[in-house]
């Protein structure tokens, strides 16, 4: 039987803000994709016109496609209106068409404070409107579960994706989002998010003090999980975003080199469990 194969991507503004460094330093890393939060220290919501036309044009000739488009959308005060977000879900769905993809990550709003319980129904209110957008534009949001923010534990995206109900609703999966908020990824979520999995995140991180390593060095059950997915048919991209060097709410930085060590880290475990990373 043919060794399954991933789509390798990974986090561009993670390696550089120059996406000429990016693409070179993921080129060599065996990847044909990006996930685009950022170029030229321009989160991806900001890229005017001439900049999306500029870094097109640029993944044309390098030979690369965009995975996600790695949005902050639902990275906000609940307090805002239900219209902030959807109004900026229609700049995440353009770039979307500029780059051809249908991926578009997002999160569920701050905390800040509050008791989740309590945020819930304003939280769902805005994700069902997103996700009705979402519907008649075909493309889909990809909900990852970041600490502080209403669905960061198993119970809540669990909670939040079955109570939206859509097929353009789903899990961007991050192991160490999850360790950092006192989950085990594997042993607690796997067998519940599974059905709803449809992009895998990499990163991983120490249980202790919530610090982020290179997959397979902390507390993330990266391999447990990598092993399941293999064995249930997983298809799709898993994408390295490997926060070695520094984390703030935006985002994460690593450098070339810990953006390296974090690639091969991630080769290590697909090429003992049997799976291709192209």
């Amino acid at each position: 039987m043919a060794a399954p194969t991933w789509v390798l991507s990974g986090f561009g503004d993670e390696i550089d803000a120059d996406p000429v460094v990016q693409l070179a330093v993921l080129e060599a890393l065996g990847a044909r994709h990006l996930e685009l939060r950022g170029a030229w220290g321009t989160g991806v919501l900001a890229l005017d016109a001439q900049q999306r036309t500029a870094l097109r044009k640029l993944l044309d000739e390098r030979g690369f496609r965009v995975s996600a488009i790695a949005s902050p959308l639902g990275k906000v005060s609940l307090d805002l209106p239900v219209e902030a977000e959807v109004t900026r879900l229609g700049t995440a769905i353009e770039l979307a068409r500029v780059f051809s993809t249908r991926f578009i990550r997002m999160f569920s709003f701050y905390q800040e404070g509050r008791d989740p319980a309590g945020m819930r129904d304003e939280v769902l209110v805005r994700l069902r409107a997103m996700a009705a957008l979402a519907e008649r534009e075909d493309v889909v949001l990809l909900h990852e579960n970041e600490k502080d923010i209403y669905g960061d534990t198993p119970d809540r995206v669990v909670d939040l994706v079955e109570s939206v109900g859509s097929e353009h609703l789903r899990v961007a999966w991050d192991a160490a989002n999850f360790v950092q908020v006192g989950a085990r990824p594997f042993t607690d979520a796997y067998a519940r998010l599974r059905p709803y999995l449809d992009y895998l995140q990499i990163k991983d991180a120490l249980a202790a003090d919530g610090r982020v390593v290179a997959a397979g060095e902390g507390d993330g059950e990266v391999v447990e999980t990598l092993t399941a997915l293999r064995d249930d048919g997983y298809q799709g991209f898993i994408s390295l975003e490997p926060h070695l060097s520094a984390a703030h709410a935006t985002g994460g930085f690593s450098g070339p080199a810990a953006f390296g060590r974090a690639a091969r880290a991630l080769r290590g475990i697909t090429d003992r469990l049997g799976v291709e990373l192209a």
